[in-house]
């Protein structure tokens, strides 16, 4: 799914345009206990209600692509009977009306989910009806398909802070009580993916709020997707290769590390300069190859261009990071300061080298050490004389009443 199936589908969560049917659902206390379960129309709840709602199904379809929103293939053998794409496949066609499919679908979470606290788990069904697009992106009053789908988000359920609060009826204030708030989703996913706006059953499209800590147990052990790296913990991934490939040298590490970025930003640069502007241009995929161009193009030193490339290649083997997800803008501002730093000592090392150059010149044997030095009209030079003027010896130069002088480059100082 790219970043138009998305928001194709995010567009729709308002009251105008959702056609969602069912909401089910059910609160999950600490120790792991079903406390209540929901099952709504959705179209019935009050407006206030189904605006918090929606508000939770769009965050789960919120974020970077690639980042918050990972695209997870089943491998085969989910796809097979007792599946959990087959599972995920039943539970949407029975549209959420099958309890013992809700039951087996919380516990699945329950039993995997690994957090600590109270959380709610809600799940949406759903039937788009897509319309057909023209080549400039009007809809046509004729249907391509229905896109029936399953939206579920996982929400942490925590107590209000305490507060002082105004009691109106009373007019006081007062200590407020707390209570328990849903929060926005933690995780989440679209069950089947939204690809080209077309159904792809064999992709979920997986959410998570933290990408440094995306819960790899939701996707493994709940989807039954293998794990994929967020383009957080690729950056990570890559600046710790770095790391163990240069490790006693932070300084040299660092200029590294940017050289590597520079060079991965030039690239999407180019990119950028060839893509036309109607279509998303194909992401730049940095695969080991790709990797060790860069190494060459960043002039990394070949021991350590070496060692990185063998870390870099053991490490994303199965799915290469995208470029212009893992560049890191505020490495390549830091970098580009600490370039300026070194280019300006540069020059200061230069200026100083020629002033200590100019110092041994002067002090050597028959050169001039004059602190006067005059340059005048050649018709000027028989009318130079010296004279002693209170004690001072001074140099006189006659001007006629036409003629000016500029010492140092100042004019009519005279």
């Amino acid at each position: 799914m790219n970043k138009k199936d998305i928001l194709e589908l995010k567009r729709r969560l308002k009251k105008t345009h959702c056609t969602f049917t069912k909401m089910c659902g059910c609160y999950v206390n600490s120790d792991k206990e079903i406390v209540l379960t929901i099952g709504e129309t959705f179209l019935n709840l009050a407006e206030e209600e189904l605006y918090k709602y929606l508000e939770i199904a769009g965050k789960t379809l919120s974020g970077t692509v690639g980042n918050n929103l990972l695209e997870l293939p089943f491998p085969k053998e989910e796809e097979q009977s007792g599946g959990k794409q087959q599972f995920f496949m039943g539970l949407k066609e029975s549209k959420l009306q099958n309890d013992a499919l809700l039951d087996t679908f919380y516990h699945l979470i329950i039993d995997n989910y690994d957090y600590v606290g109270n959380y709610l788990i809600l799940i949406f069904h759903d039937a788009y009806d897509v319309m057909k697009k023209t080549k400039d992106n009007l809809d046509l009053d004729e249907s391509e398909e229905v896109y029936e789908y399953l939206l579920a988000a996982v929400c942490p359920v925590t107590l209000s802070k305490a507060a002082l609060g105004y009691f109106e009826q009373e007019s006081r204030f007062g200590s407020r009580q707390r209570d328990w708030v849903v929060g926005a989703p933690d995780a989440g996913f679209v069950f089947p993916a939204f690809t080209e706006r077309s159904t792809d059953i064999h992709s979920v499209l997986y959410y998570t709020r933290d990408t440094k800590s995306p819960h790899p147990e939701f996707m493994e052990h709940i989807l039954g997707c293998p794990a994929r790296l967020t383009a957080t913990e690729q950056k990570n991934t890559l600046e710790d290769i770095v790391t163990s490939a240069v490790p006693d040298d932070e300084r040299r590490r660092d200029r590294v590390l940017y050289d590597i970025h520079e060079t991965i930003h030039d690239m999407l640069e180019e990119r950028a300069l060839y893509a036309e502007p109607e279509h998303e241009p194909e992401p730049i995929l940095l695969t080991a190859q790709t990797i060790q161009d860069v190494l060459a193009a960043s002039n990394v030193p070949e021991e350590i261009a070496a060692r990185i490339g063998d870390s870099y290649t053991e490490t994303f083997t199965d799915i290469p990071p995208a470029a212009d997800l893992i560049v890191d803008k505020k490495l390549l501002a830091a970098g580009a300061h600490i370039r300026k730093e070194e280019e300006l000592m540069v020059e200061v090392q230069k200026l100083k080298d020629e002033l200590a150059a100019a110092k041994t010149t002067a002090s050597e044997p028959g050169a001039s050490s004059c602190e006067v030095i005059l340059t005048v009209a050649p018709d000027k030079v028989e009318q130079i004389s010296a004279q002693v003027i209170d004690g001072k010896r001074c140099i006189i130069i006659p001007l006629n009443e036409n003629e000016h002088a500029s010492v140092n480059g100042e004019d009519n100082v005279i």
